[in-house]
C-alpha cells in the first residue's frame, strides 16, 4: 500500500534542549548526576552551551573541552582557535572551547567569538572568577560587553563538568612553584583536579615548576596521574622536555585504556579529576639538559627582579624563549596540537565504551528483574496478570533520562530525507501512451523533498492527533547536510525528539538515511531506493532500553528498519516496562526480521512468545508484507506442531470449510489470495493483525479472549469466524472483519506515508483507551488526508482530534 521511507537518528539543537528537554545535559556534582529544580534553573539561566555541543552531548558524540586562556593570554598563532578546532574535528570529536563571553559562561565558543575576546580584552578566569564575571550578565549595562574571561585549566574544568564533558585537552598544567613550601604559590589547577571529575590531557607541568612537590600535592588531592608510554616505566614529562628525571606515578598504554579509566572513575562515583600526561613529540622536544640550564637562569632572574604571583610565569616563559633562541615557541604549538589530538582520540574511545549511554545525567544501576504486569488486550478487555518478559543480565546498565516525562506513544523507527520523483511526461509506445517513466534514460519529473521515514511518519501522525508531549520519536541521523535538514524540520513540528541520536564521523556508515521514490504520472510507485545503512550498521541496546524506561509508554511502535537484534531489544524493553507493542513491517524484505531463524538464537534474537503473552500485540502489514511474514515464519519453523504456536492455533477451532466463511466476510479475491489464512496462522504471535488492502479497505483479524462480549453479541456474530472448542483458558475465538475503504480517492498527490499515517492515528487511539474496531475508520480517513497531501503526513490531521476522541468514547 504505502511506499515507505527509512530513517536516521536525530539529535537536538540547543533551543530544543532548553525547551522540552531542558536540563538533559546539565548534571550536578552529585554522584547520581541528579539536578534539583533550583539548580537546573540556575545552570540553564547562566551557562550557555552551543547548539553543536548540546547536540553532540545528547547523542553521546565525542566532545573535547578546550581552554580559552591559551588564546586570550597566550603568545601563539593568531588563528590558533580555528586550528585547534580543526585538530579536534579531524580526529572525530566536537571541540568545546570554554570561556566567559560578555558575562555569559559559555561552552562551545566559536573562533569568531574567541577573536572578539582577544580584541576587546579578557581577564584570566579561574574557578574563583567565574561568578564575579558572570554576575555582569545578571546586572546588565555597559559593563557586560567588557566582561570577557579566558578560562584557565581550573575555570575550564568547572564549565566542562557543568556541561557534562569528560575530556579536556590543554598545553601544560600549573603546579607548585619553586619555593612553594614557603610562598604557598600553588596553582588552582591542582586543587581543581582534586575535586572536579574531568580528565585533563597535558604535557605534564611546566618545567620551571617544582615537579616532585607538584606530584606530591596531586597525590594528596587523590588525583590519578598517568603518563602515556608504550610499556614499562616513564618519566613524568616536563612540558618542553620529554623527561624530567621524576618517575611518573603510573603509565597508560593507549587512548582506549585511558577511556576505560575515565569510565571506571565515573561508575565508581569518584569525583576527583585525572591527569593524563602526554610527552611532547620527539622532533620538537628540547633536551632536558638545555632546558634545565635555561630554566635555572630564568628562575634566578625572576627572583632577583621580584617577579612573583601572576607576574612570575609570564616573565619566565619569555626568558626561556630568549635562551632557547625561540625553539620553545614551535615546541609549545606542537605539544598543544599533540595533546588536543590525544584528547580527541580518548573521547572517541570513551564514546564507544559508553555503548550508547547518554553523556549526562546518568546513573548506573545493577538490576536483575522479573516483574508481573497486568496485560490488557488492545480491545480493552483485561487479561489475567502474567509474568512480563524477564530481563536478565549479570549487570544491566540503566541510563536515566532526567526531566524526561512519560508519554503515551514511543515510536522507535527510521527518519529519512525523502525525495519524491513524479513522472511528468508521456512516452508513446505504438498507439498508446505510457504513464510510466522510460528505463535507461532521463525522464521529465517533478521532484520534491521532505522529511519522511516510517518511524518519523508514524510519530508525526500520532503527534498531530494527540495532545502536546504525548508522543516521542527515537531514531538516528548522521552528522551531514541531510541530518541537519531533518533536525531543523523536526524542531519546527514540536514533536518530542529527546531520544534521537546523531552519530558522528567516528562511526562507519553514518550517512543520514535517504529514500528516493519514482512514481508514474498517476502518483503510483514505480520503484524506490533506500539508503538505511545507519540502522543496520549501528546498535545501541543500552540506549534503546533506557529510552523505553524513561518514556514509560503505553504503546511502543517498532518499525522493521532496525536489525533483527535491535527489533528484539525494543520488544523486550517494551514488555519489561509494561508497554504494548505494535510492529510496522516497512517492506516485504524487512518484515521478515520479526521471525529470525530459530537456530540463530542469541542474547538479542530469541523466538517470539505466543498469546496470551505475545511479544507483539498489533501489526498493520499490507497484503504483500503479510505474505512475506507468513512465508518466513513457516520457513523458519515458527508454524510447526511441536512449537507452542500450534496449541493456540488448535484452540481457535477453525474447521475445514472455513473458506466459505472467509469469502462471506471478505471476498473471493481476498480469500483466494490467502490473506485470511495467512493472518490466522500468525495470530498466535500477533493477536491483532490489520491488513491494509488499498482500495478494498482494511481487514481486521484478531483473537477473542474468553468472555469477550462479541462472542455473544448478535451484531458481531457474522464476524466471529470460529469459537474455541477445546477449553483453552484464554482463547475464545477468532474475529475477522473487512472495513471498506472510507473513500475512493481520484486526486491522489503522493502515496508516501499513508500506511504510516494509518498506524500513527490507530495506535494513538489505542493509547487513549479505544477499541481497534472503533478506530479503523478514523485511521483510514487520516490516510486519505495524507494521500491528498504533498507532505509525508498531512498537516490537516489535527482536524481529526475530535473524531478520534468520539471513536474512543464509543469504545465504551
Amino acid at each position: 500500500m504505502a511506499a515507505r521511507a527509512i530513517s536516521r537518528v536525530h539529535t537536538l539543537s540547543g533551543n530544543l534542549l532548553r525547551g522540552r528537554c531542558r536540563g538533559l545535559l546539565i548534571p550536578s556534582f552529585s554522584r547520581s548526576f541528579t539536578t534539583t529544580p533550583g539548580r537546573q534553573y540556575a545552570l540553564t539561566s547562566l551557562l550557555h552551551i552551543s547548539p553543536e555541543v548540546t547536540a553532540a552531548l545528547s547523542s553521546n558524540k565525542p566532545v573535547v573541552a578546550l581552554e580559552s586562556t591559551i588564546y586570550t593570554h597566550g603568545a601563539l598563532a593568531d588563528d590558533l582557535a580555528r586550528h585547534l578546532d580543526s585538530v579536534v574535528r579531524s580526529h572525530g570529536a566536537v571541540p568545546a572551547t570554554c570561556g566567559i563571553l560578555a558575562g555569559v559562561p559559555t561552552v562551545g565558543l566559536t573562533p569568531a567569538e574567541v577573536g572578539r575576546m582577544v580584541r576587546e580584552g579578557a581577564k584570566k578566569a579561574s574557578r574563583r572568577d567565574l561568578a564575579y564575571l558572570s554576575a555582569r550578565s545578571l546586572l546588565g549595562g555597559n559593563d557586560q560587553a567588557r566582561a570577557h574571561g579566558g578560562t584557565t585549566i581550573s575555570g575550564t574544568m568547572v564549565l566542562a563538568r557543568l556541561a557534562g564533558i569528560r575530556v579536556f585537552g590543554t598545553g601544560g598544567l600549573g603546579g607548585v612553584h619553586r619555593g612553594g613550601e614557603r610562598s604557598m604559590d600553588v596553582s588552582a589547577d591542582l586543587t581543581e583536579l582534586g575535586r572536579t571529575r574531568v580528565a585533563v590531557v597535558s604535557s605534564g607541568c611546566k618545567g620551571f615548576l617544582d615537579i616532585p612537590r607538584t606530584l606530591e600535592f596531586l597525590e594528596t588531592q587523590g588525583v590519578l596521574v598517568s603518563t602515556f608510554a608504550e610499556g614499562g616505566k616513564a618519566d613524568f614529562p616536563a612540558f618542553w622536555a620529554r623527561e624530567s628525571g621524576v618517575p611518573s606515578p603510573s603509565t597508560v598504554r593507549d587512548e582506549r585504556e585511558a577511556a576505560a579509566i575515565i569510565l571506571a572513575q565515573e561508575q565508581l562515583g569518584v569525583e576527583s579529576g585525572m591527569l593524563f600526561a602526554n610527552p611532547i613529540p620527539e622532533e620538537y622536544a628540547v633536551s632536558r639538559k638545555d632546558m634545565e640550564a635555561a630554566i635555572e637562569t630564568a628562575v634566578r632572574e625572576a627572583e632577583e627582579k621580584g617577579c612573583t604571583g601572576n607576574t612570575n610565569t609570564p616573565y619566565i616563559l619569555q626568558r626561556i624563549k630568549d635562551f632557547t633562541q625561540g625553539r620553545s615557541v614551535p615546541a609549545n604549538l606542537a605539544l598543544v596540537e599533540s595533546n588536543v589530538a590525544r584528547a580527541a582520540k580518548i573521547a572517541v574511545e570513551l564514546a564507544k565504551l559508553m555503548d550508547g549511554a547518554p553523556v549526562s545525567p546518568r546513573t548506573v544501576k545493577t538490576t536483575v528483574t522479573t516483574k508481573t504486569i497486568s496485560y490488557s488486550g488492545i480491545n480493552g478487555a483485561d487479561q489475567t496478570s502474567v509474568p512480563a518478559v524477564k530481563v536478565q543480565s549479570d549487570v544491566q546498565s540503566e541510563v536515566k533520562f532526567e526531566h524526561s516525562h512519560p508519554v503515551d506513544v514511543l515510536v522507535a523507527g527510521a527518519v529519512a530525507l525523502d525525495l519524491s520523483c513524479d513522472y511528468a511526461g508521456s512516452v508513446t509506445l505504438g498507439d498508446a501512451k505510457s504513464i510510466s517513466p522510460a528505463l535507461h534514460t532521463s525522464n521529465p519529473a517533478t521532484i520534491s523533498q521532505s522529511v519522511g521515514g516510517v518511524g518519523h511518519n508514524i510519530a508525526l501522525a500520532a503527534h498531530r492527533v494527540s495532545d502536546e508531549g504525548k508522543v516521542r520519536l527515537c531514531s538516528m541521523v548522521g552528522d551531514d547536510v541531510a541530518g541537519s535538514t531533518i533536525l531543523s524540520s523536526l524542531q519546527a513540528t514540536g514533536l518530542d525528539i529527546c531520544s534521537i541520536r546523531q552519530l558522528g564521523h567516528e562511526y562507519p556508515s553514518t550517512r543520514t538515511a535517504q529514500y528516493v521514490s519514482v512514481n508514474d504520472a498517476h502518483k503510483n510507485l514505480v520503484l524506490a531506493m533506500a539508503d538505511m545503512a545507519i540502522f543496520s550498521t549501528h546498535s545501541f541496546p543500552t540506549y534503546w532500553t533506557s529510552a523505553v524506561a524513561s518514556s514509560r509508554p503505553k504503546w511502543l511502535v517498532v518499525d522493521a528498519n532496525w536489525s533483527e537484534a535491535d527489533i528484539q531489544t525494543w520488544i523486550h524493553a517494551g514488555r519489561a516496562h509494561g508497554a504494548q507493542i505494535a510492529f510496522e513491517p516497512v517492506s516485504t524484505a524487512k518484515a521478515q526480521r520479526l521471525f529470525p531463524p530459530l537456530d540463530r538464537r542469541h542474547a538479542h534474537t530469541t523466538p517470539l512468545t505466543v498469546f496470551p503473552r505475545p511479544s507483539v500485540d498489533l501489526c498493520t502489514p499490507n497484503q504483500y508484507e503479510l505474505l512475506a511474514m507468513y512465508e518466513v515464519a513457516k520457513r523458519n519453523g515458527y508454524l510447526e506442531h511441536s512449537y507452542p504456536w500450534f496449541e493456540v492455533l488448535d484452540a481457535f477451532g477453525i474447521m475445514r470449510g472455513a473458506r466459505e466463511r472467509f469469502v462471506d466476510i471478505t471476498s473471493p479475491e481476498i480469500a483466494d489470495a490467502g490473506i485470511p489464512v495467512q493472518s490466522v496462522n500468525l495470530l498466535p504471535y500477533i493477536p491483532t493483525i490489520i491488513t491494509k488492502l488499498g482500495a478494498d479497505g482494511a481487514l481486521l483479524t484478531t483473537v477473542l479472549e474468553n468472555g469477550d462480549p462479541r462472542l455473544r453479541d448478535p451484531d458481531h456474530a457474522r464476524y466471529v469466524v470460529s469459537r474455541s472448542i477445546n477449553g483453552h483458558p484464554h482463547v475464545g475465538g477468532v474475529y475477522m472483519r473487512l472495513f471498506p475503504a472510507v473513500e475512493r480517492v481520484k486526486d491522489a498527490v503522493s502515496v508516501n506515508g499513508i500506511g504510516d499515517t494509518f498506524m500513527g492515528v490507530l495506535v494513538t487511539g489505542l493509547a487513549m483507551g479505544g477499541k481497534v474496531d472503533k478506530l479503523i475508520d478514523v485511521a483510514q480517513r487520516a490516510a486519505v488526508m495524507t494521500l491528498r497531501s504533498k507532505e509525508a503526513v498531512s498537516v490537516e490531521l489535527s482536524g481529526l482530534k475530535w473524531d478520534l476522541r468520539r471513536a474512543v468514547e464509543a469504545s465504551g
